[in-house]
């Protein structure tokens, strides 16, 4: 099979808002086949320091790190631990990590990439009969130097939870209005046999629909979305990496973040207006906790996300659904729990 190479959403927009500069620190907090890092790196004599909690997107950089050398650094990790590890890397002689705010800007490119969804065995995509897996993360086997991937599956969240909790998570992390038709039809179907196949799934949904079309859209996208958001917790990773980028900015720092569906936007919007002095409402899929309203920590650079250009998306209509928000790290303390 043969895999797409990964296009990065935004680049130009990304870079401009971004503004690498010689000697400054940044974290690329989604490498996947490294072309935000790569550009960052080529954009001014800086260091990065890149996470990706796919194994496979880490085993692929190795000639990234061939041509960057110690202007580079790798870590198999989420990106909501990005302040462990960045404090960990530069860390001083006597092994204790600094304190304070350390780099310079932090790049976020949210979801799934090019490359996970045109992997079949990996599970993530309808379009391409797979195991039903969607896991992002995985550890490597010691013994066999194989990559195992960790947690619960998208069939295995299937094939067990209660027919409510499935209808949930597909209508409000789906935004699926059949979802209880869809949660119902799942139950039914997997007391005969338990799910295990992309296309099992994508081939039910679409029966839900009586075979049509929404939109020009398969049925199954917000199912898929749904599942794929739940099983790698991708909203609370996101609301875990935009406390730690507010932590580890410093004054003039910036936080870019490119996101691809109306609950990550959302959540990002949310997160800036608050931290901007906009507003104090939170969102719903922030952490739900009293906030110290204090001085503004960010100042937000463009109050409407950007969006691809007809261009970009000519080349690559998955960018379609892109939205990008920029903001600058203020001098004001980070905002803490009461």
């Amino acid at each position: 099979m043969t895999i797409q190479p990964h296009i990065p959403v935004m680049l130009a927009e990304v870079l401009e808002a971004l503004a690498p500069r010689d000697g400054g620190l940044y974290v690329d907090g989604t490498f996947g086949a490294g072309g935000y890092t790569t550009a960052i790196l080529e954009a001014a004599n800086c260091r990065v320091i890149a996470f990706d909690r796919d194994i496979t997107a880490i085993r692929r950089a190795a000639p990234v790190e061939a041509r960057f050398g110690e202007r580079l650094s790798l870590v198999h990790a989420p990106f909501g631990a990005m302040e462990r590890h960045v404090r960990r890397l530069l860390a001083g002689a006597d092994g204790s990590p600094p304190e304070g705010p350390l780099v310079d800007g932090v790049v976020l490119d949210i979801g799934v990439s090019s490359m996970q969804l045109d992997e079949a065995e990996r599970g993530f995509s309808f379009l391409k009969d797979g195991p039903l897996d969607m896991r992002m993360s995985a550890a490597v086997d010691p013994g066999t130097g194989q990559a195992v991937e960790t947690g619960f599956s998208a069939a295995d969240f299937l094939n067990t939870a209660g027919e409510e909790e499935i209808a949930n998570v597909i209508y409000e992390l789906g935004e699926e209005r059949r979802s209880r038709a869809i949660a119902r039809a799942i139950v039914r179907r997997r007391a005969e046999r338990p799910f295990s196949r992309t296309k099992e799934l994508a081939d039910l949904v679409l029966a839900v629909f009586h075979g049509r079309k929404e939109g020009g859209h398969h049925p199954a996208t917000r199912t898929f979305q749904a599942l794929r958001i739940h099983v790698n917790d991708e909203l609370g990773e996101l609301a875990q990496g935009l406390a730690a980028a507010e932590r580890l900015l410093r004054p003039d720092g910036r936080l870019v973040v490119v996101s691809f569906h109306s609950l990550e936007d959302r959540l990002v919007k949310a997160h800036l207006a608050e931290r901007s002095g906009k507003e104090v409402h939170g969102s719903r899929h922030l952490p739900q906790q009293s906030i110290k309203v204090s001085a503004p920590s960010y100042r937000i650079v463009n109050p409407r996300p950007f969006t691809p250009c007809q261009g970009e998306l000519d080349v690559n209509p998955r960018a379609r659904s892109a939205r990008l928000r920029a903001a600058v790290r203020t001098e004001a303390p980070v905002w803490v729990a009461r």
